[in-house]
């Protein structure tokens, strides 16, 4: 943990940090025995560290990290996996890391990955998902569905593709290769390699630049460039934002009025763009 950072306690998890400081949260993945892999528990939390980072306005950007300097994520941990997925406190088997990845796309804030270490599996998907991936110098990217029995058939490889190439994703996956940050970011997975006791500060820089912008921009910039992959879905993602910006405007704020006012609505005075 950088301690020049005065992070700020949000809420209180046993698998995660939920911190905060300046308009930024992070979600710190802590299990580092394990190479902070998740299980059904850690993911439940992410999960509600999310949706409270939707909620706030006074979050501007999330950062998902692993606690350390070896390990961003490992994937799911293979010790609590069992038949059909991963064991939660129920006893029933859960995917439910898919669920967590869907809630990084929908979120309308950035999602920054800042990747200390090991991405290995649902770990290298983890830091894909994300809209921004900073990595230390140290990291190390890998798909290892294949070794351990399982595979991500969906922004695992479909998404995976669209930032690598086909072939390149057919090769993460076939072979199981373990990649640097530097052909990492050769190849496009990664934004941007630091020295590992800088990866903190330049993360926050550029959370803190992504702070200057218009956040409905960069809300509607994100709904739009998820809108295709994520089809039906990332349209409606798009159309709520759109319709959610036609009700700030005077026209639409006319149409509520002369409803209210119990008299035609006067949409003539507005003008008609090109």
């Amino acid at each position: 943990m950088n301690l020049l950072i005065d992070w700020v306690q949000i809420k209180k998890y046993k698998d995660i940090l939920f911190l905060y400081y300046n308009g930024i949260s992070k979600i710190v993945i802590n299990r580092p025995w394990c190479y902070n892999a998740f299980r059904v528990k850690t993911v439940e939390e992410m999960i509600d560290a999310i949706e409270i980072c939707k909620c706030r306005n006074d979050i501007d950007v999330v950062i998902i990290t692993g606690y350390g300097d070896k390990s961003f994520c490992s994937g799911g941990d293979q010790t609590t996996r069992g038949k059909g997925g991963y064991i939660g406190d129920d006893g029933n088997p859960k995917l439910n890391i898919l669920e967590f990845y869907k809630k990084i796309r929908e979120l309308p804030k950035p999602v920054i990955a800042m990747v200390n270490g090991y991405a290995i599996g649902g770990g290298n998907v983890l830091h894909v998902v994300c809209d921004l991936t900073i990595a230390s110098s140290n990291a190390i990217f890998s798909q290892v569905g294949p070794k351990v029995g399982s595979f991500d058939g969906g922004f695992g490889s479909s998404y995976l593709a669209r930032n690598i190439g086909q072939k390149k994703t057919r090769e993460m996956w076939f072979l199981c290769k373990k990649y640097s940050s530097k052909e990492a970011l050769d190849m496009g997975l990664i934004n941007k390699i630091v020295k590992k006791n800088d990866l903190e500060k330049i993360t926050i820089e550029w959370c803190k630049v992504i702070q200057k912008r218009s956040p409905m921009s960069i809300r509607m910039i994100k709904r739009c460039l998820n809108a295709e992959l994520d089809g039906q879905h990332g349209l409606m993602q798009l159309a709520g934002d759109a319709t959610h910006m036609f009700y700030l405007m005077e026209e639409s704020k006319e149409g509520k009025n002369a409803f209210l006012e119990k008299r035609p609505p006067n949409f003539k005075k507005f003008k008609k763009f090109i």
